[in-house]
């Protein structure tokens, strides 16, 4: 049997902070996070801070979100050295679809080309050497 990985165990309540810390370091605000979130999952307003006070894990707010949206397979990159489309497991690709998402907020990024409006896909970022 393989074993689950264990961020799939972590509540997304334990997350969420992080996420908006990150965005708000570089300027960003928890608006743009929760848009963010709610572009990709479809949980907004009540139905995010329901997810949040009932410490849901990320698996059962990745398997069950109100609307996943169907342009995820426009976001493209690398978040932590794993190319998000060539991720295996769906759950796993779910959740690094967000984390690529805040890199992108985080990183200064227009909401238009983070949130692929009109099918753009947000450009690479500078090159790291």
């Amino acid at each position: 049997m393989e074993k689950k990985h264990r961020i799939y165990s972590m509540s997304f309540a334990s997350v969420y902070p992080l996420y908006v810390q990150k965005a708000e370091k570089k300027g960003r605000t928890k608006a743009e996070v929760d848009e963010v979130i709610a572009w990709l999952t479809g949980y907004a307003g009540a139905q995010l801070q329901r997810v949040i006070d009932d410490k849901t894990d990320l698996e059962a707010f990745f398997a069950n979100p109100p609307r996943m949206n169907p342009n995820v397979g426009l976001i493209k990159g690398v978040v932590c050295g794993v190319r998000v489309e060539d991720v295996a497991d769906p759950l796993m690709r779910n959740i690094r679809y967000l984390d690529k998402l805040i890199d992108e907020l985080a990183r200064g990024k227009k909401m238009e080309s983070i949130l692929r409006v009109d099918g753009a896909v947000a450009p690479p970022g500078p090159r790291r050497r």
